[in-house]
């Protein structure tokens, strides 16, 4: 069973200086990427970051997947995003499947409505493809 690391301080304070709103949403993918990391097999423990001032969660044990951010910015206050690496094929596999569901930016984020519910089975899902990311290129 995956677990993750203890936030780093930082990272905390990172969700603690948000607004209300975007820090509740940020909360619940937070926690959203965390019980699916736990139940992808071959994820193992995720390490919890920030990266460009951002939480960011990372599979340092198993090297499975590419990391994850996720962020908001005040200049679109209710946009909240789920970003991977742009080089990776992630984002374009993502709109194969989700575009009629979910918005994407370039190649880098999926784009989330933090007024909406969290689209939660379609998001779990492409948090499951960024954590094994690395596993699934080595399986082909």
């Amino acid at each position: 069973m995956s677990r993750a690391t203890l936030a780093a301080p930082d990272a905390k304070a990172a969700f603690d200086t948000l607004p209300a709103a975007p820090r509740a949403y940020l909360g619940k993918l937070r926690a959203l990427i965390l019980a699916t990391a736990a139940k992808t097999p071959g994820v193992g423990p995720l390490t919890e970051t920030l990266k460009w001032g951002e939480p960011a969660f990372l599979t340092n044990a198993t090297k499975s997947g590419t990391t994850i951010r996720i962020g908001w910015k005040p200049a679109t206050p209710t946009t909240a995003q789920l970003l991977v690496h742009c080089s990776t094929t992630l984002v374009n596999e993502w709109r194969d499947l989700y575009s009629g569901t979910l918005a994407f930016s370039g190649t880098r984020a999926i784009d989330l409505d933090i007024t909406a519910p969290l689209p939660r089975a379609e998001l779990a899902h492409c948090i499951a493809m960024a954590l094994t990311y690395h596993s699934r290129k080595q399986a082909k």
